[in-house]
């Protein structure tokens, strides 16, 4: 986790303390479960509640002893037992490490899906407020970079509203399908615990019983999860690409908020770069990076081996910790970004009329024209205006083809900058509802 892209509750998840709390948590609750069955004392579990709910684990201690042992979670039990005392012989009876680590991780996971939906729902609130105030405001639809058809700004917001609604659906699914908790012994097979333990433990956690697990919780589940971050990031990519596209110097219908006194380059004072999505591109790629080592993870030796553990030790904190800065630092691009209607309206106009071709294509073969020549008559007038010779309207009045099928009024009705905006309302009632 780098300071620079980190927020302070996000990175709380992944801190030692808590940690080592959730691993305290699993244990003692496994110990209410035990004693309940008559497997170690009641009493043994009330001291255990009572010596360590409040206590605050020596992280230091806790390495020194790991230095020592070569294993994380018995340094943890080792330390655990300096706390409660004699009846700390009764934890972890039955239980493996990863009984603990893969609960503890699933619950961390869980946490961190929690901040990344309320992050989503920054996004989706932001989009909303903005594409509604330009839910009419003409712009240019561009496909391969180059003026297409006449669309509004509101729409090109209310495209990443959709898509960022998809995303929070997504990260639902995979919040449900990580919240899994595995209490099962070595290999999995219950042989020295009660599953009724691993219920105990799941409900006390908020999870649900891993149905069957291999000592590990399978890491199918995990990979769906990072899958879906990568899939996220790619949609905050997206909306950056475009927010950046919209601000070059020659486009400019769009820009990053610039404050009082930011500067955009050390050697030129004059410039105002977007710098915001240019991050948010690069925190992306990082986020999707992330996503392949889970993946990788899936395929472990036989009932577990521990190939995957250093890796979510780095992929769990890092993707989760970018993702939610970068989800922030849009919701706030969005939030303050400069709209320009003016200059959206003034690269509408610049091919003179051009966007308009498809509607007299169309209105020429109504009027009897076969596509292939309606298409050529339309082509012919619409290139020299293209390379900067005479103005589209002007040239199809003084076309003599289109002349025998079309009056210079019927021309005139295909600009209609409105005849593309008519199902607006359409679109917005199926992406917003009835708001």
């Amino acid at each position: 986790m780098i300071p620079r892209y980190t927020r302070p509750e996000m990175a709380s998840i992944w801190e030692p303390q808590t940690r080592f709390k959730i691993w305290f948590e699993i244990e003692a609750h496994a110990a209410d479960a035990l004693a309940e069955l008559g497997v170690v004392p009641k009493e043994a579990a009330k001291t255990i509640w009572a010596k360590a709910k409040d206590a605050t684990f020596d992280v230091e201690r806790i390495d020194e002893i790991e230095r020592e042992t070569k294993h994380d979670v018995i340094a943890f039990l080792t330390h655990l037992a300096e706390i409660v005392g004699p009846e700390a012989r009764f934890v972890h009876q039955g239980m493996t490490s990863s009984d603990v680590l893969d609960t503890c991780f699933n619950v961390q996971l869980t946490r961190a899906a929690d901040i990344l939906i309320a992050d989503i729902d920054k996004v989706l609130a932001a989009l909303k407020k903005r594409a509604f105030e330009h839910k009419m405001t003409p712009t240019i639809g561009r496909s391969h970079g180059i003026h297409a058809e006449p669309v509004t700004f509101g729409l090109k917001l209310a495209y990443a509203y959709a898509e960022f609604s998809r995303a929070r659906e997504r990260l639902i699914a995979a919040r449900k399908e990580v919240a899994t908790c595995a209490i099962s012994g070595a290999v999995g097979t219950f042989a020295q615990i009660d599953p009724r333990v691993e219920a105990h433990v799941a409900k006390a956690m908020g999870l649900v019983p891993e149905p069957i697990s291999t000592q590990v919780i399978p890491r199918d589940r995990h990979a769906m999860y990072f899958a879906t971050l990568g899939v996220i990031a790619s949609s905050v990519e997206r909306l950056a690409t475009e927010i950046r596209h919209l601000q070059r110097t020659e486009v400019l219908e769009a820009e990053e908020f610039f404050s009082e006194g930011q500067k955009g380059s050390s050697a030129m004072p004059h410039k105002r770069n977007p710098v915001l999505s240019e991050n948010l591109t690069g925190l992306a790629r990082m986020v999707r990076a992330y996503a392949m080592p889970a993946m990788e993870n899936v395929v472990l030796w036989h009932e577990r081996d521990i190939s995957h553990s250093s890796a979510e030790r780095m992929i769990g904190p890092d993707s989760t910790v970018t993702l939610d800065f970068a989800l922030n630092r849009l919701a706030g691009l969005i939030e303050k970004l400069l709209i320009y209607p003016a200059n959206m309206q003034k690269n509408l106009d610049r091919l003179g009329g051009l966007v308009h071709s498809q509607r007299l294509l169309i209105a020429l073969t109504q009027k009897g024209a076969s596509r292939e020549d309606a298409y050529r008559f339309v082509q012919r007038n619409a290139m020299p205006v293209w390379r900067g010779e005479g103005d589209f309207i002007t040239l199809l009045k003084k076309d003599p083809d289109v002349k025998k099928l079309m009056t210079d009024a019927e021309i005139e009705q295909q600009f209609d900058l409105g005849y593309h905006f008519k199902h607006v309302d359409t679109i917005f009632q199926r992406v917003f509802g009835a708001s």
